[in-house]
């Protein structure tokens, strides 16, 4: 098991090592494996990046992010000039609905709303947003349509992940609530906890997924 001085040190070594990050402006604590991440970065898309790059980082059990985003004259735009730059993403990617999903825009902060029938169009609306000038912030507000939950799922489920990785598998119980899957149990890193999560929302009938799973490093 690492230590926090280690899982910091990695941690701090993995953001240096990703050039799209500005490693220099995140302070970065670590408590119990939970890292905490500080700082100011010049935009949205960064800060999300480096929220993703330290749950890659072995040893880690939990990020908490208090960074700032504070846009350089450069890349501020206006509330109108980012909601026509949403639309214009949306509508121009095949895999989104765009007539089914509308944008709010305030102060920079881009507020997605609407009905998809997948996870993965939910997932990627959100994607479109983030990098665009002038955004400070993503909330995705958009839910999926409701569909009949097949009887099996949660065998489907467990299928899902036997086939992806079954030391994974081995440590996950799911369990169906309505259209809810529920998953809970341990896995060796937060990569696997994402990934287990991904087949979860993959299973059709599917609109919300609880992740209880610890992270056991």
């Amino acid at each position: 098991m690492k230590s926090d001085i280690q899982i910091k040190k990695d941690v701090e070594d993995e953001l240096d090592w990703d050039p799209s990050i500005n490693a220099a402006e995140v302070g970065v604590a670590v408590k119990d494996g939970v890292v905490t991440l500080s700082g100011q970065l010049d935009s949205f898309i960064e800060k999300y990046e480096v929220e993703k790059v330290v749950q890659r980082v072995a040893g880690v059990r939990a990020v908490a992010i208090e960074i700032d985003v504070k846009l350089n004259g450069g890349s501020k735009r206006s509330d109108t000039e980012i909601a026509h730059a949403v639309e214009t993403a949306l509508a121009w990617h095949s895999s989104v609905p765009a007539e089914r999903i509308k944008a709010k825009v305030e102060k920079g902060w881009v507020t997605l709303s609407g009905e998809v029938d997948w996870e993965y169009q939910r997932a990627t609306a959100a994607n479109l947003v983030r990098p665009l000038l002038g955004v400070v912030g993503v909330s995705n507000a958009i839910v999926l349509k409701p569909r009949t939950t097949p009887g099996n799922i949660e065998k489907r489920i467990r299928d899902a992940l036997t086939r992806r990785a079954e030391r994974e598998a081995k440590g996950i119980e799911v369990s169906i609530n309505g259209s809810t899957a529920v998953l809970r149990g341990s896995v060796h890193t937060w990569a696997e906890r994402e990934a287990a999560q991904g087949a979860a929302w993959s299973a059709p009938g599917v609109t919300r997924v609880d992740n209880e799973l610890r992270v056991n490093s």
